[in-house]
């Protein structure tokens, strides 16, 4: 047997019969005995009957005895703090990319 791959991890979890996070996409952003994955999802809102807005987790993984466990994760919870991050991941990595061609 072969060990649990990236591909098998999933963070749609159930509760009591209802379907509580419901992964909608995942991109493995590095892979090996650490990996990290960024994730889509959606949570059951339980008032109003339906899943909520779009969210997104960024999730570390390490690999102990052929089986990843999840060791850090943090969680983009809205549209507005995601637009922040890439705005500012953008800003940096252009201000990077400048100050090597200076």
């Amino acid at each position: 047997m072969g060990g649990q791959s990236l591909e098998d991890i999933t963070i749609n979890y159930e509760q009591e019969g209802v379907l509580v996070v419901k992964e909608l996409d995942k991109v493995v952003l590095s892979k090996g005995a650490w990996a990290t994955i960024l994730f889509k999802y959606r949570q059951w809102d339980k008032s109003k009957n339906d899943y909520g807005d779009l969210r997104f987790s960024i999730r570390r993984y390490k690999k102990i005895n052929d089986e990843y466990r999840q060791q850090a994760k943090f969680t983009i919870s809205s549209k507005d703090q995601a637009l922040k991050l890439i705005d500012a991941l953008r800003k940096w990595i252009s201000e990077a990319e400048d100050s090597t061609t200076q």
